[in-house]
């Protein structure tokens, strides 16, 4: 059971009552925030993050159940229990509907206040139980830097394990941002070679015309600008692993090249007459689907037909939804340990937001988004308003998810999305201090697509940093996306 003391904040126009629930809640090791009400109270549950709230059904200026509306857009996840002295079936139906955990009259039962509290410290324990027991459960199934127990992840663990130590070649096929190098590594790490070099080379971002010289290498003189004799990747990666990224690139004039590398283990310096013989492990991997790149003329038969030797096809992370929870609890326990920050989860609608977005950027994707979400929550259990922030800002498709999670949203309530955006916009400015600049980066946008955010949302000049400049007039140097 956690040791750690969970936050009450209560509200209520009463001195008298704050003092009392103050000090019994404090037996209870809480942490206790009193305040007697106000839209400044609501703006407390952004700055305290409470656990749980007591709030008074009638005070002035804002009542209990307008309080209530804002703690569950600025923190669903938080627990809140309305007080009043004027009970009513009505007020206490509509407050439960709204999402109240449940309903106190006054004068204060403590008996039931302690149970409520009680409850509300087990909920919250076994929640955070859950969630460290998914982070344990993802150890359990990792496997050299990937994570899987589905079945499709399984049989692929297990055919690195048996074939690492023999083969020679191998293609790795799979969309963008599932893992592929990973899986060429994890080859290098548990075959015989574990202890040599192991090197990368991207086909898709080495110009052309260099691409032969970066490969095998090139003699002093042999072209204009070579001042020097280079060694290439095959020849650095003798008796270790090269790992050809995106084969699916390679122009087709150097294709033959590199099949007779990959064959006899002969290499050709650009503008040399000999030969030279290298024991290189070549792991190659597309995107592509590389049998059709072959009836199509653009990559050989030959040396398709080399590479898969052992074929691995990693499957997307929509077809493998069991692993999502797994991912996601090992990304939210790595960010924020590098982070230095002490988020134990995600809520339950959050989970089911990440569950049902399509994931098109795969794993890279579903990381990024948890990265994010970790960089821009402020509570210690990210929520779904959260993730759908994290995800807008990440570009991710987050519109079936949040359709849906919006649909079964109360009447009344808003646009979520909008309400997150600006939520989350609004915080980051004010942890960059205005700097719009910084704020940009830290949300993964230009200068300028952030000014359209903030006339889209309609946020004042206050609350972006109280800086007058036009977009166009802010669009500066350091703006990496024109």
């Amino acid at each position: 059971m956690s040791e750690s003391k969970r936050t009450l904040l209560v509200i209520d126009d009463e001195p008298g009552i704050l003092a009392l629930i103050e000090r019994f809640a404090t037996g209870l090791r809480f942490s206790v925030v009193c305040h007697t009400g106000g839209r400044r109270a609501l703006a407390l549950v952004s700055e305290v993050r409470p656990d749980v709230v007591l709030v008074d059904l009638r005070m002035p200026e804002i009542d209990g159940l307008e309080m209530l509306r804002g703690i569950r857009e600025i923190d669903p996840s938080c627990a809140v229990v309305l007080m009043t002295g004027h009970a009513s079936v009505d007020s206490a139906i509509e407050a439960v509907r709204i999402g109240a955990l449940d309903y106190l009259t006054k004068p204060l039962d403590l008996d039931r206040l302690r149970e409520l509290l009680t409850t509300v410290q087990k909920g919250i324990e076994r929640r955070e139980t859950l969630l460290q027991i998914d982070a344990d459960v993802a150890k359990k199934f990792e496997f050299h830097g990937m994570i899987g127990r589905s079945a499709a992840m399984q049989e692929l663990f297990d055919s690195i394990r048996r074939f690492a130590p023999h083969v020679r070649t191998a293609l790795i096929s799979g969309e963008t941002g599932t893992g592929k190098e990973l899986v060429a590594r994890a080859l290098h790490k548990v075959g015989p070679r574990r202890d040599r070099r192991f090197l990368t080379v991207n086909c898709s971002a080495v110009v052309e015309t260099l691409f032969e010289s970066e490969l095998f290498g090139h003699q002093k003189g042999a072209f204009t600008g070579a001042t020097e004799t280079k060694t290439g990747l095959f020849e650095h990666a003798d008796g270790g692993t090269l790992f050809l990224d995106e084969v699916g690139e390679l122009p087709l004039s150097l294709q033959p090249k590199l099949l007779r590398a990959v064959e006899y283990g002969e290499v050709q310096r650009v503008g040399s007459l000999q030969t030279k013989t290298v024991d290189a492990r070549v792991i190659a991997a597309t995107n592509r689907d590389l049998r059709v790149e072959v009836a199509a003329g653009r990559f050989r038969s030959d040396l398709f037909y080399r590479l898969s030797v052992m074929e691995m096809r990693l499957p997307p992370l929509r077809d493998r939804g069991e692993d999502i929870s797994l991912l996601t609890a090992a990304f939210v326990r790595d960010s924020a340990a590098r982070m230095g920050r002490e988020i134990t989860g995600v809520t339950t609608a959050a989970e089911r937001i990440l569950q049902q977005a399509p994931w098109d950027g795969n794993v890279r994707e579903l990381r990024n988004v948890i990265e994010r979400t970790c960089l821009l929550s402020d509570g210690r259990i990210l929520s779904d308003r959260d993730v759908i922030a994290a995800m807008h800002a990440t570009s991710a498709h987050v519109e079936p998810a949040a359709a849906e999670m919006l649909a079964a949203r109360p009447a009344g309530e808003g646009d979520l999305l909008s309400t997150a955006q600006r939520d989350q916009i609004d915080r980051v400015l004010k942890r960059a201090n205005g700097n719009k600049s910084e704020a940009a980066r830290l949300l993964g946008i230009s200068r300028r697509s952030l000014y359209r955010w903030l006339e889209r949302l309609d946020l004042t000049e206050d609350a972006a940093g109280g800086e007058a400049a036009s977009p166009d007039a802010a669009e500066g140097s350091d703006d990496p996306h024109p």
